[in-house]
């Protein structure tokens, strides 16, 4: 089984598109990219926790791939924003790829310059792309 994490607004909004597909074993919901320990909700609305509300994803890679949980991401967020996501606004709504290892980071570098070459946006792509 593979792990990956992504944050995109609010994180009860991101379960759906991935818990429907074949090959995911688990999604769930939490905060990633912060320095306090065990954040309540409360501390992580407050924006001094550095958190991120995101979700964990874990896949078995032999039914569906990193790469098309990346594509599955991009159809879910507003990448051009970085201020949040749709009516969900604040850094701890921002989107961001969190990688794993290098292999995670090299298929979302890509999958984010590929779409940004697309022109499927006229503003750029300001997607962050970060270590978990």
């Amino acid at each position: 089984m593979q792990r990956s994490i992504f944050a995109g607004g609010c994180f009860w909004c991101m379960v759906q598109p991935f818990e429907e597909k074949e090959g995911i074993v688990s999604v769930r919901s939490g905060y990633t990219g912060g320095y306090l320990p065990n954040p309540t909700y409360e501390e992580v609305c407050s924006h001094k926790t550095g958190h991120t509300e995101a979700v964990e994803i874990i896949f078995d890679e032999n039914d569906i791939s990193y790469a098309d949980l990346v594509a599955i991401y991009w159809t879910q967020t507003d990448p051009t924003d970085a201020f949040g996501q749709f009516a969900d606004r604040g850094d701890n709504y921002r989107p961001v790829i969190f990688y794993e290892n290098d292999e995670q980071k090299q298929i979302a570098e890509n999958s984010k310059r590929q779409l940004q070459e697309s022109g499927r946006f006229d503003s750029p792509i300001v997607t962050k792309i970060e270590p978990v």
